[in-house]
């Protein structure tokens, strides 16, 4: 019998919580690596490299790689000859060490978990509940698995009871066509096949943790059935020319995952859900001689890029002289460094506004010829002016771009990911423009930070509204003034070419 005291639980759940918000594994990296290295399209590289540059200073700063540190995935393989020495339920140990983890001051994470979602859903403040799932298995120790899951991604999830004869690869080709890239691509789908709706979930979650070997995969051929689905899959999606981003290009999967288990004969469950550029996952195993042991890896793990800022790749944009005829000359897909006064608001913040303006009031910050970015960023430690400070998907923001762009003057918007029709439509109309930072590089995006304070809705924490002073802050055209978008071009350019590839 082992035995395996509450703390060990609790320090390696905590410990690995951290480890994971900062270094992405290597597998992942090796992955990313190839992909630049294979990528031909000049906007979908220079997210690569942007999202690698942003790994290595995040695993420098032991600062989060994304400020979106996600909702806690655990799962749990518990030996029948272990004894956990404890008198509280496994999830509250689980949650005690999410609370630790998430409230640590040298590398705080930012709290995502909202707590009755029928209701107030009032944020719980340190990340907790954390996901948790136990198997009992043969065997005289733990096994452990820790996930940090952002929401753009596990937004994206589908599942499907498709007929036992028809095409898997078929519907998930469609699946992703249709998701657009708010998952934000290049990632790894894990995919469920089989069991039930719940099973085949859980697996999909399950095979998203495990190692990528693609690279091997790809070089040696498939030896089964299995892996014949996951390299059709993983052509098939690539070819759409979907890209890093969404931005189009050749590479926008790195690896297919499956896991599968018996079904009814009467059914074929699918489930899928993608992972994003900010994969984190960590596995260990508890065996009662104390708690998980974790190697910082070696920084040659990461490639030494630069990024290439001259004035032939990028325009200079002063955000306190906008114009009309500045904003009507942007093109899409040009890329720029802005500089200047940029404020934040997200979902809450957007509710709020369109709420006020509905009422015949004006809103508490003056958006008249300015720029918002969509994101809610980690508090900031030591000398930090902000932390991690990504863009989140602005697909959410659509339904109050009009009465926004409307009623405050509001000319430029920032986020990640694609803009639905009436969106387009809307900025447009006002002769805006939309720009996309690229998702996963929040620790590089902060550094174009250099001041920033709340001014309007302090209670929402991190989605209150910040006046940011930025200096060259990376961003693309993704819609201009004329209503061209970029993940509607991008992909079907480069569409061909990746099938041909």
């Amino acid at each position: 019998m082992t035995i395996i005291k509450e703390a060990d639980i609790v320090d390696s759940i905590a410990e690995a919580l951290q480890y994971i918000s900062y270094y992405h594994p290597p597998d992942f990296i090796r992955h990313m690596v190839s992909a630049l290295e294979r990528e031909e399209s000049p906007s979908a590289r220079d997210a690569i490299t942007q999202i690698l540059v942003n790994s290595r200073m995040a695993a420098i700063g032991r600062r989060p790689i994304c400020q979106d540190t996600g909702s806690v995935n655990v799962f749990v393989k518990l030996g029948m000859m272990v004894r956990i020495e404890s008198d509280k339920a496994l999830q509250e140990i689980v949650d005690i060490a999410i609370r630790r983890a998430y409230l640590n001051d040298s590398n705080p994470l930012r709290a995502s978990i909202v707590l009755d979602p029928l209701g107030t859903r009032k944020n719980s403040g340190d990340n907790t509940p954390g996901m948790l799932s136990v198997e009992l298995v043969p065997g005289e120790r733990m096994s452990i698995t820790v996930s940090a899951k952002g929401g753009g991604s596990e937004n994206k999830a589908k599942f499907v009871v498709l007929e036992p004869s028809e095409s898997i690869s078929d519907w998930v080709v469609k699946t992703v066509h249709g998701l657009g890239a708010g998952w934000c691509p290049p990632g790894i789908l894990g995919i469920g096949v089989g069991g039930s709706a719940d099973k085949a979930m859980l697996m999909a979650k399950q095979a998203m943790n495990e190692e990528m070997d693609m690279l091997e995969l790809l070089r040696r051929g498939p030896a089964n059935r299995l892996e014949e689905l996951r390299l059709e899959i993983f052509n098939r999606v690539n070819a759409l020319g979907i890209g890093a981003q969404g931005l189009g290009g050749t590479i926008t999967l790195l690896d297919v995952r499956i896991q599968s288990f018996p079904t009814h004969a009467a059914s074929l469950p699918v489930a899928l859900i993608p992972n994003c550029a900010a994969t984190r996952h960590m596995h260990f195993y508890l065996d009662g001689r104390g708690p998980a042991e974790f190697r910082a890896p070696t920084m040659s793990d990461w490639p030494e890029l630069v990024l290439d800022r001259t004035a032939e790749n990028y325009r200079q944009v002063d955000l306190d002289t906008l114009s009309d005829e500045e904003i009507g000359s942007w093109k899409c897909g040009e890329t720029l460094l802005l500089s200047g006064t940029l404020y934040t608001g997200r979902d809450a913040a957007h509710k709020r506004m369109v709420d006020t303006l509905r009422a015949g009031e004006q809103v508490p910050v003056d958006l008249t010829g300015k720029a918002i970015y969509y994101v809610g960023p980690v508090d900031a430690v030591g000398d930090e002016v902000i932390g991690p400070a990504g863009p989140t998907t602005a697909t959410r923001m659509d339904r109050f771009t009009e009465e926004v762009l409307a009623g405050t003057g509001l000319r430029v918007m920032i986020g990640k990911a694609e803009r639905g029709r009436e969106a387009i439509e809307a900025i447009a109309r006002h002769k805006a423009a939309y720009l996309v930072a690229v998702g996963g590089a929040a620790y590089l995006v902060s550094k174009a930070v250099k001041e920033a304070k709340r001014v309007a809705y302090d209670d929402l924490g991190m989605e209150a509204i910040y006046e940011m002073r930025v200096e060259e802050m990376p961003v693309t055209v993704a819609v201009d003034c004329r209503g061209q978008s970029i993940h509607i071009l991008g992909p079907a350019q480069w569409r061909n070419k990746a099938s041909n590839l």
